[in-house]
């Protein structure tokens, strides 16, 4: 099965850092492969990272601040270069369809690939084509509209070996049960329910720039991994509250109240040196693993349930 990672491309806010690129995350979900928030450098870091835009396959924008988009020209051009053989779905807040397009089409280049574009105008599941999830948008605080996204896998069936034994069942067989749910094998009926135990779906939730609002804790209820901005600490915020971003405190909270599995903090502003006292201050609210992301890291899924 291929990985289920989170790949960071960068975790600067407004100003990037020597030690930090402007935004960047892709989600590797099997064969999808989903690009957030692309800002300045993300086609570079990608690079870095050992990964390609042939395995894009979807495209999600918060909002339009230049930290969070400014990187799509650069990664669009590409995968038309490449020509990448697959369509891909772009999801943006449709209040900023005109910067969409602006960006999509910076600078002429030969275009070989279909975008199609999914802008958004209210809360709620996405169109997403061929997808084995359900994306989910959920409008959050900002000075300008910006959504949160969630990907939620529905739960499954996972097949016990011994079982599959104790019936003779292996090969094509298995294949067959799982596609038709049961089989004639051996005389009589055999259903997934006898060789199967129930396997919980996985779920994802990408937070960024946002004040505390209701849509957090939507989108965060009971992920297995929560991406979250952590733009200042707890001293400085009264900025957060002024500029439409968290403090680590308060992503921590968020994390704890809605049950996630594993914390991930990032988009940190250029006043910090050093991120020691975030994982701190975290530290003090939820007491799951949490993760400093740090650009270029892989941060894969936690196991499931």
């Amino acid at each position: 099965m291929s990985p289920r990672e989170l790949v960071v491309l960068g975790t600067a806010s407004q100003v990037p850092t020597k030690q930090r690129n402007h935004n960047g995350y892709l989600l590797r979900w099997g064969e999808e492969g989903l690009l957030f928030d692309p800002g300045e450098g993300t086609q570079r870091q990608m690079s870095h990272a050992g990964v390609s835009v042939t395995g894009i396959t979807r495209i999600a924008v918060t909002h339009f601040h230049g930290d969070h988009c400014l990187g799509l020209p650069g990664v669009i051009q590409r995968i038309n270069l490449d020509r990448v053989a697959h369509p891909v779905d772009v999801y943006y807040p449709a209040s900023g369809a005109h910067y969409f397009d602006r960006l999509s089409n910076a600078t002429a280049f030969h275009r070989t690939v279909e975008l199609r574009p999914h802008p958004i105008a209210a809360s709620g599941p996405l169109d997403s084509p061929g997808a084995s999830f359900e994306l989910t948008a959920i409008e959050l605080s900002h000075p300008v509209e910006a959504f949160g996204y969630r990907l939620t896998e529905p739960d499954g069936l996972r097949m016990v070996p011994e079982r599959l034994r104790a019936l003779g069942l292996d090969g094509p067989a298995v294949g067959e049960l799982q596609r038709r749910g049961s089989i004639e094998w051996g005389g009589r009926t055999v259903t997934s329910a006898e060789v199967s135990v129930p396997r919980p779906g996985q779920s994802f939730a990408f937070v960024m720039d946002t004040r505390l609002c209701a849509g957090i804790h939507e989108l965060a209820a009971g992920v297995d991994m929560l991406v979250i901005e952590a733009t200042f600490l707890d001293t400085d915020a009264h900025l957060a509250e002024k500029y439409g971003h968290l403090t680590a405190g308060q992503a921590a909270r968020v994390a704890a109240e809605a049950g996630a599995r594993t914390l991930v903090l990032t988009h940190f502003s250029q006043r910090y040196r050093t991120l020691d006292e975030h994982h701190a201050e975290a530290a003090r609210h939820f007491t799951g693993p949490i993760v400093i992301a740090e650009d270029l890291a892989r941060i894969p899924l936690p196991r499931r349930r």
